[in-house]
């Protein structure tokens, strides 16, 4: 009969704010693609919540502390954590960083049952975090109902559900819990509003209707693990080794070493028509030390997942806590599947999915980052605002889904009240343009306090250059912004212009001196 590992999870929550030493009650969100995707009990205090988007949080908590997301910071700092529960069990795997999975079998009985081994998981991460925050445990069959029950447990203590009863735990959470929201929006409308209600459904109906995902999902929702626990180890020649000569102890050497690792990894996965779930990053150093961590992944590893756990991973131990550091540079680093699954292959999906291209545009930019670093490769995102230079910014190629839309539609340009309409400037200057704006008299055009311009502007001088007549003009268009910050409060008109030479500007005056922002086709 198909039953699941009984796990234990061990949960930080709000890790990525616990991971920049800010403490609990301090007013803190941190945000990811203008949207708050962690927020501290001092910033839900003011009804700051994950979703908001960054504004909208700022409104909330006019004196919130926003910080950028930084994965590495995270996977870096979490390293002293998984350290900590290695005094309880050699098979800790890292789901994320906030996150630990392992087996309870051993553990459970070396120290006395599931609440006995829980509650020494609980003292051991929080003495790490130190005041940081409070580490919560969840104990049942299978990871899912694990981290359902961590998720449900007090602040710095456990909850543990009783062997064969993840079914009847798990029965009256929402569908949505699953977090496929294509699957469960198609459940939902179907009347299965439980995830009881689903697990009821015979699994081969389900694998009919919904295929391999919808099967995936009808096991989680019945209390088992994603998939039947694996009968037989990897063979030894899927793991990939490199000597390393002279030892390296710089992060930026040695990820570039396992992004090379990534690919010959991923190659040999590919050949034999699989992919994997769990890798296995060993490092030897010059002084004999073995490093060893596990990470797990919800779905399969592609080559840029892979090289940016190695990455993490070495930076974890490289620039990590002086507990965790080793006392050498690296002689020797191996990546190994842990948990081999069939693959995908390389095909279009069947509703219209890119997995081939986006598998090829995802090895590219892992390529060029660890050739070049993780800053080398950006992609437009687009954030929202009011001015142009706001609406769409450069971020990280790591740092957003390749493979998914990730441009917000409510932050779309004109859904801001007092953004400029359509269509949007070709482009922007940086550092902005001095200009020079005078009236029929020659005398210089101002705003005054009720956004009215003191007279008809007739002529313009960009950046020290001659005058040139103004043909047509609109505006000004008033932005008072921030006003409840002292420190950031930004008082400024906007003006368009289109010139003699045809040529059309969006100025903007700000504390009485006039700037071109912008240039339109």
């Amino acid at each position: 009969m198909d039953q699941a590992v009984r796990s234990a999870v061990v949960w930080c929550p709000d890790w990525p704010i616990v991971a920049f030493g800010r403490p609990p009650d301090q007013p803190v969100a941190v945000v990811h693609a203008n949207r708050v995707v962690a927020s501290s009990a001092g910033a839900r205090h003011h009804g700051v919540a994950r979703g908001l988007r960054r504004r909208e949080a700022q409104g909330r908590c006019p004196h919130l502390e926003v910080l950028e997301r930084d994965l590495r910071l995270e996977a870096r700092a979490f390293e002293s954590v998984a350290a900590s529960i290695d005094e309880i069990t050699p098979r800790v795997a890292i789901v994320r960083p906030g996150m630990i999975l392992f087996p309870t079998r051993g553990p459970s009985r070396y120290f006395g049952g599931d609440q006995a081994m829980a509650q020494r998981c609980v003292a051991l991460v929080g003495r790490v975090l130190d005041g940081l925050g409070s580490p919560r445990v969840g104990v049942a069959d299978g990871g899912f109902a694990a981290a359902l029950a961590a998720r449900g447990a007090a602040p710095g203590g456990v909850r543990v559900v009783e062997p064969e009863a993840s079914a009847a735990f798990l029965a009256p959470f929402s569908i949505h819990t699953l977090d496929r929201p294509d699957l469960t929006g198609v459940l939902a409308r179907l009347g299965l509003h439980t995830l009881g209600r689903f697990a009821e459904l015979a699994r081969a109906d389900v694998l009919g209707r919904f295929g391999a995902e919808g099967e995936l999902a009808h096991r989680l929702a019945s209390g088992l693990d994603e998939r039947p626990p694996a009968v037989a180890d990897p063979p030894p020649e899927m793991e990939v080794v490199v000597e390393l000569d002279p030892p390296l102890e710089r992060v930026d050497q040695a990820a570039f070493v396992g992004k090379t690792l990534a690919d010959q990894l991923l190659g040999r996965l590919e050949d034999r028509g699989a992919t994997c779930t769990r890798i296995v990053v060993s490092a030897q150093t010059e002084h004999g030390e073995d490093l060893t961590r596990c990470w797990r992944h919800e779905g399969s590893l592609t080559a840029a997942a892979v090289a940016d756990r190695v990455r993490w991973q070495l930076d974890g131990w490289l620039n990590g806590s002086s507990a965790a550091r080793p006392s050498a540079g690296l002689t020797r680093l191996s990546v190994r599947p842990d948990d081999i699954v069939a693959g995908t292959g390389r095909q279009l999906g069947f509703w219209g999915g890119r997995a081939e291209a986006a598998e090829r545009v995802a090895r590219v930019v892992a390529r060029v980052q660890g050739l070049l670093g993780p800053d080398a490769v950006q992609v437009p995102e687009r954030r929202g605002g009011r001015s142009p230079h706001e609406q769409v910014v450069a971020v990280r190629a790591d740092t957003v889904d390749l493979d998914r839309e990730h441009i917000d539609a409510a932050a779309r340009p004109g859904s801001w009240p007092g953004a400029l309409p359509g269509p949007a400037p070709a482009r922007l200057h940086r550092p902005r343009l001095p200009v020079e704006l005078a009236d029929p008299a020659d005398q210089s055009i101002g705003v005054d306090g009720r956004s009215l311009l003191s007279n008809r502007p007739a002529c313009l001088r960009v950046d020290g250059g001659p005058w040139i007549g103004i043909v047509h003009w609109a505006g000004p268009w008033p932005l008072d912004e921030r006003w409840w910050d002292p420190d950031r409060h930004r008082r400024r008109a906007r003006l368009q212009v289109v010139d003699a030479q045809g040529v059309a500007r969006l100025v903007v005056v700000e504390d009485g001196r006039w700037w071109v922002e912008a240039t339109y086709d």
